[in-house]
């Protein structure tokens, strides 16, 4: 119903900026997206939610990533990008995006996740 595709990834000095982008694409009229937003993975850590943006509006970040990171919403529809500023090594990791979404009147959410890419920041 949902497939994810990520953008944006790469090298980058400590304290560089990247951009990573997501979008969303829906099949059925029936979806709805509730949420969109990223998680990230460093070698040998668990998943850590880094930020999430609600149809709605209200955002969502880890405290180790506020002020440096602004999720946002894309030009396309069903689009966020992900503003990283100031990056630091422990930034380091696969980030992944995800969406939250519903089908039709249901109010089962389920989570579709992308493959993932990754950041490195070298010092």
């Amino acid at each position: 119903q949902v497939q994810i595709v990520e953008s944006g990834g790469g090298l980058v000095e400590v304290g560089g900026s990247l951009q990573l982008s997501c979008a969303a694409s829906t099949s059925g009229s029936t979806v709805a997206i509730d949420a969109m937003g990223w998680l990230r993975q460093a070698p040998g850590k668990g998943r850590e939610l880094v930020a999430r943006l609600e149809s709605g509006g209200p955002s969502t970040y880890a405290n180790t990533v506020k002020g440096r990171f602004t999720i946002s919403r894309g030009s396309a529809k069903d689009m966020v990008l992900l503003q990283m500023n100031s990056l630091k090594p422990e930034d380091t990791a696969t980030y992944l995006c995800f969406a939250e979404y519903r089908l039709g009147s249901s109010t089962y959410v389920y989570e579709e996740w992308g493959q993932g890419t990754q950041v490195t920041v070298s010092s």
